[in-house]
C-alpha cells in the first residue's frame, strides 16, 4: 500500500460480509478493499459461523435473507452478539419495513441500512463505528467515569453499571445513554442525539434504540424512568 492516512486507518481492520447474492457481495467487498480494509465474504450463515468460531472480524455486515434461511441474518446477529457485546454489526438488506428494522436493532445490531444506500454513505457509517470502537483501547482512568446517581459509565471501556450491576449495552446504545446522561434535564432532539452518539440513522431508528435501552435498564430496575420522552422534541435524562 502507499502509506496514506486512509491506508493507516484501515489496514488492520477486518470486515466480514455475509450476503448470498454473489454480485452484490463482491461489489461491496471490492469497494471496501479499495478503501484498505481486509474483507472476508460468506454466502450463508453456516460458513460465516464456521469462520467466526475461529476468529471474529472487527465488523460484520449482514443481510437478513441468507440462501434458504429467510431470517438467517437475524439468527447470525444473535449468535455474534452472544460472542461479543461490542462487535459492530450492520444489517445491509433490501427489507426496509419497520418490523424488520426494529427486529434487527432488538437483536443487537448497531445499524440497519437498506441496499439503496450510497457507497460513500456506507463507508462513512463503517468509519464512524470503527472510531467509536477505538475508544475501547484507551486505558481506564477516573476521568473516563461518568456518575449519575445509580448510573455509572466507563467511557474508556464502554461499560455501564446500574446500582453496581453491569448492563449489557451495544456500542450504539452506550453512546446514546452517554449523550443523554452527561447533561441531565437537557432535552436532546433526535438529530442532536444522533450526532452526539456518532451514528447516522433516521428518527424512527433512534426511537427503537431508546425503547431497547429502557428495556435493558428495567430488567434490573422495574422502576427505572430516567429516560423521558419529550413529545415532539426528543428525550432527556432525569435523575433517578
Amino acid at each position: 500500500m502507499g502509506g496514506s492516512q486512509a491506508d493507516t486507518d484501515t489496514v488492520s481492520r477486518r470486515i466480514a460480509i455475509v450476503e448470498d447474492e454473489a454480485a452484490i457481495r463482491e461489489n461491496y467487498a471490492d469497494v471496501l478493499r479499495r478503501q484498505g480494509y481486509d474483507v472476508q465474504t460468506y454466502a450463508n450463515r453456516q460458513d460465516a459461523m464456521g469462520a467466526f468460531g475461529m476468529r471474529l472480524p472487527n465488523l460484520a455486515i449482514i443481510d437478513i435473507g441468507l440462501e434458504d434461511e429467510i431470517d438467517g441474518g437475524f439468527t447470525l446477529c444473535q449468535e455474534l452478539r452472544s460472542m461479543s457485546n461490542t462487535l459492530p454489526i450492520i444489517f445491509l438488506t433490501a427489507r426496509d419495513n419497520d418490523f424488520d428494522t426494529v427486529s434487527g436493532l432488538r437483536m443487537g445490531a448497531d445499524d440497519y441500512l437498506t441496499k439503496d444506500i450510497s457507497l460513500p454513505h456506507l463507508t462513512a457509517r463503517i468509519a464512524a463505528l470503527f472510531r467509536r470502537q477505538d475508544i475501547l483501547d484507551q486505558p481506564a482512568s477516573p476521568e473516563n467515569l461518568l456518575q449519575r446517581d445509580k448510573l455509572t459509565l466507563d467511557i474508556g471501556r464502554l461499560a455501564v453499571q446500574w446500582s453496581g450491576q453491569a448492563v449489557d449495552l451495544t456500542v450504539t446504545e452506550f453512546w446514546m445513554v452517554h449523550a443523554l446522561a452527561k447533561f441531565p434535564g437537557h432535552v436532546k432532539s433526535r438529530q442532536s442525539l444522533m450526532q452526539e452518539s456518532k451514528i447516522f440513522v433516521d428518527g424512527s431508528t433512534i426511537t427503537s434504540h431508546i425503547k431497547r435501552i429502557r428495556k435493558k435498564f428495567t430488567n434490573f430496575d422495574p422502576d427505572f424512568n430516567c429516560i423521558e420522552t419529550v413529545y415532539g422534541i426528543g428525550y432527556r435524562w432525569n435523575s433517578a
